[in-house]
């Protein structure tokens, strides 16, 4: 078995393989940044995000941010190599927003990266938003 010596295009399979997967699961972006997988869930009052982002250096390669009621990941995974190589794995930028619950305390949002995952936690207050009925008048 040989091991190539040169970097191999990736070709349009894997391209078109991201292309199909991203509409089921909130994919890739418009920008052209690559896919964030995230999971979510409710914990005692809490909002909790979890993000996949294998090989990165959380204090540089991505920042979180929280802004009117948008929760957005952004960042880059940058490729290191000394020697041509054949890889798999996608490098570039990243970025993925989501909503967030209407009762989510943007002020005190906390985030912890560990083994190449990014938790966000968002804590949720008490009080939820109410439906408000808004009367229709009929215009002669």
């Amino acid at each position: 078995m040989s091991v190539p010596t040169r970097r191999e295009p990736r070709g349009l399979v894997p391209d078109l393989l991201d292309w199909l997967e991203a509409p089921f699961s909130g994919g890739r972006s418009y920008t052209g940044g690559r896919m964030v997988r995230f999971e979510d869930t409710m914990k005692d009052g809490h909002y909790i995000v979890r993000a996949e982002l294998p090989g990165i250096d959380p204090e540089s390669d991505v920042e979180v941010t929280v802004e009117n009621g948008v929760l957005t990941v952004h960042g880059e995974r940058k490729e290191e190599r000394s020697e041509p190589h054949r890889t798999e794995f996608v490098y570039g930028e990243f970025s993925r927003s989501i909503s967030l619950p209407p009762n989510a305390d943007e002020h005190n949002v906390k985030a912890v990266y560990h083994d190449g995952i990014l938790e966000v936690d968002i804590p949720l207050t008490e009080e939820q938003p109410k439906a408000q009925r808004v009367p229709v008048e009929k215009q002669s």
